[in-house]
């Protein structure tokens, strides 16, 4: 992988390989859960609930996607993934600019409270612990973290007068 990351709008072919790409992630982060066995799950979740609610765009480099984030119209990120072996490429910096940019005047998402690896990478990018919650999947204990826009990132703008 040494070609630069291109961002571009998910199309209806990308289904197979971000759903692959989503369980494989996540198989990596949690080893112990077989979600080869909730590919059902994933399929119906990707087309119920993301595609049909979410704006989403992919991450590619030489043609593979290698990532993507999903970003509701109400700023809701519920999704940012990046292949295990791409990571440290980028890529998630550039998904998370492009979730701000279609997002820019906030964004809300859960992250599972023993995820260190992602409330870290949050936190660089600006965003901020607002509460606790619990998973209405799974039951895990998560965070609710919020970044509160383009606004108040510019010292100029009202918070800074």
């Amino acid at each position: 992988m040494s070609s630069s990351v291109s961002l571009r709008g998910y199309r209806p072919a990308d289904e197979t390989a971000a759903i692959e790409l989503w369980r494989r992630t996540w198989q990596h982060a949690y080893p112990a859960i077989d979600f080869s066995a909730r590919l059902a799950w994933w399929q119906a979740r990707w087309r119920g609930e993301l595609v049909a609610r979410a704006r989403i765009r992919v991450a590619e480099i030489d043609n593979d996607l290698v990532g993507f984030v999903t970003v509701d119209r109400s700023g809701y990120l519920d999704q940012i993934v990046v292949a295990p072996e791409a990571w440290g490429l980028g890529i998630a910096n550039a998904l998370i600019g492009e979730a701000k940019r279609l997002s820019p005047n906030g964004l809300k998402l859960h992250v599972n409270v023993d995820n260190a690896r992602a409330i870290g990478f949050y936190r660089k990018h600006g965003f901020t612990a607002a509460g606790n919650d619990f998973n209405p999947h799974s039951g895990a204990p998560v965070v609710i973290m919020r970044w509160h826009g383009t606004e108040s990132d510019d010292p100029s703008g009202p918070a800074g007068k």
